[in-house]
């Protein structure tokens, strides 16, 4: 070919690796790339704000990593084209989100041109140095002959796992030089394997000799495929399952008879849950408070297992005295193999027994997640979850709750592939991988339903992803529960601070005078609806489901 740029050959090369959205906000040094992807077969979707973009490419990739477990066609990789060092700097908080998701992104920028640096031209930045801590491999494209080769090895690197975002810088004399070049071949991405069969043994000697195990599924199991691994290495050992601590996936079926529930990120309740002769974490990542906790979380005399394809996370802040790296499904499957042959069913039936007894001793604990003052006419965040999940059982959850996450987790015995929530903590991604979601199962054969389930200081951050959502049709329905404060900030000033409610004045993190969500909503191209009472939810929430396009419903809920 004549003519053929960087830019162009760029776009091909995520074509060939089966990419077929890019998400932006686009800028004068992005203009070869932006002209390059409107005359291919790719589309550019546009968000308001680079922070929307990147948060929609992670919800996406998120959401096409379930799909690729059942279509080995798909390439769940999200993604997003920003502009420059500002431009890149408001795209860094969902890019850590992304990056404590696992999300599989890749991350562009313009840049300027190499020989026009030197007069130092505004929106200069150092954009490595800005995304090396959030990315498995931050680079910039020097010369149009390298394009092929790092573009597809930074595809690779952020399809590996663990997963996570990567981030490329694309010079704009780069992108507008001439090339014979072509696209390399992406070659099929590698698991973690099976893992050392010393290391394995190991952890089945302990679990055998192990009085009452208890089992921490963190979410690598769920971005491995490897939930069914999970389940038969519990049937297996009669180990206890629990959550790690903030987690965002699905993984281990809420339903099943030995799931007890996640591990909240309270230290007292987290160090009774995991207070057990032996612990087996399995794909953690998070499993940590929120603030410095005053003593150790797990005993010190724990025999302590890790299982992760994750390096780093292995033994990262307990001791561990069996490790295995490699594939959690892999691993846990072998593990289950060889307990079922050396664990007596008498044992396992006791294993079974005390995890009822923990159950029944937590029930009630569990049942009160999410009920507050019962003289309020709003709604509890419990009436709440338990209203959408009558209405819209089967849907696919993307939460950033905050508050109002545990009282979904313990009330609703959601499924594998069916939740993902903002793992990081830093506010404004669940709204757009919402969207992100909503693009991502419009692609699918069997489209679910989709369910934002965003709080109200959540919504606040980027509203203007509603934008997006109504420019390109996206069915999705955005639920906040929105009690008009910020509550977690309320929550942790009691933990960290200690004290009671009415000693503090929290006039700083109330919303009064509140914002009109709904009004604000419909300025955006959404239909909004303000719901002020309990028995109005389940008929809006069915009604918006049954609407093409995005609603947003404004669920006033109490403390």
């Amino acid at each position: 070919m004549t003519d053929y740029t960087g830019a162009e050959l760029f776009v091909d090369a995520l074509a060939d690796y089966g990419v077929t959205h890019v998400f932006g906000n686009p800028g004068t040094t992005e203009l070869p790339v932006v002209h390059a992807i409107a005359d291919s077969d790719i589309e550019y979707v546009l968000g308001l704000h680079e922070d929307i973009a990147v948060g929609m490419a992670g919800g996406y990739a998120q959401t096409r990593r379930y799909h690729s477990h059942r279509d080995d066609e798909i390439t769940p990789l999200g993604v997003a084209n920003l502009h420059l060092a500002p431009g890149l700097a408001h795209g860094l908080g969902n890019l850590y989100a992304a990056k404590v998701a696992g999300a599989p992104l890749l991350v562009t920028a313009g840049n300027h041109s190499l020989d026009f640096r030197h007069e130092e031209p505004i929106l200069s930045g150092n954009l490595l140095r800005m995304t090396r801590q959030f990315c498995k491999s931050s680079h910039e494209v020097l010369d149009v002959e390298a394009v092929p080769t790092m573009v597809r090895r930074a595809v690779r690197t952020a399809l590996t796992p663990p997963t996570g975002p990567v981030f490329l810088g694309l010079p704009l004399d780069t992108m507008l030089a001439e090339t014979d070049a072509s696209p390399e071949r992406l070659g099929p991405i590698q698991t973690g394997g099976g893992g050392d069969a010393a290391s394995i043994e190991r952890a089945t000697d302990l679990l055998v000799e192990a009085d009452a195990p208890v089992l921490v599924v963190g979410d690598h199991v769920a971005r491995a495929d490897a939930v069914a691994a999970a389940v038969d290495l519990a049937e297996a050992s009669g180990a206890r399952v629990h959550g790690e601590i903030l987690l965002s996936e699905v993984d281990f079926p809420m339903d099943h008879e030995q799931w007890v529930s996640p591990i909240p990120p309270d230290e007292d309740l987290a160090r009774t849950l995991l207070s057990a002769d032996t612990v087996i974490f399995a794909g953690c990542s998070t499993n940590t408070t929120l603030t410095r906790h005053e003593g150790e979380l797990v005993a010190s005399d724990t025999t302590c297992i890790h299982l992760s394809d994750a390096v780093h996370e292995i033994g990262k802040n307990q001791p561990a005295d069996a490790a295995v790296v490699g594939d959690p499904g892999d691993v846990m499957g072998d593990l289950a193999t060889r307990l079922r042959e050396r664990l007596g069913d008498e044992q396992r039936d006791e294993r079974l027994e005390a995890v009822r007894s923990v159950k029944e001793m937590i029930e009630g604990q569990l049942a009160a997640m999410g009920h507050g003052d019962e003289d309020d006419k709003r709604a509890s965040k419990a009436e709440l979850v338990d209203a959408l999940r009558e209405s819209a059982p089967d849907a696919y959850i993307v939460d950033e709750g905050i508050t109002s996450k545990y009282a979904m987790l313990t009330r609703w015995p959601l499924q594998p592939e069916q939740y993902i929530s903002n793992k990081g903590g830093g506010l404004g991604y669940g709204l757009p991988a919402s969207v992100g979601a909503a693009l991502a199962e419009s692609q699918h054969e069997e489209p679910r339903d989709v369910v934002g389930f965003v709080g109200d200081g959540s919504y606040l951050y980027y509203p203007h992803s509603l934008y997006t959502a109504a420019r390109y049709d996206l069915d999705l329905t955005v639920v906040i529960p929105d009690n008009r404060n910020y509550r977690i900030l309320k929550d942790n000033t009691l933990d960290v601070m200690g004290g009671e409610e009415d000693e503090y004045n929290w006039q700083d993190m109330e919303f009064d005078p509140p914002v009109d969500i709904p009004t604000n909503a419909a300025s955006h191209g959404a239909r909004g609806e303000l719901v002020e009472s309990p028995d109005d939810i389940a008929p809006a929430v069915e009604d918006a489901l049954d609407r093409a396009g995005p609603d947003v419903l404004d669920v006033l809920v109490h403390d």
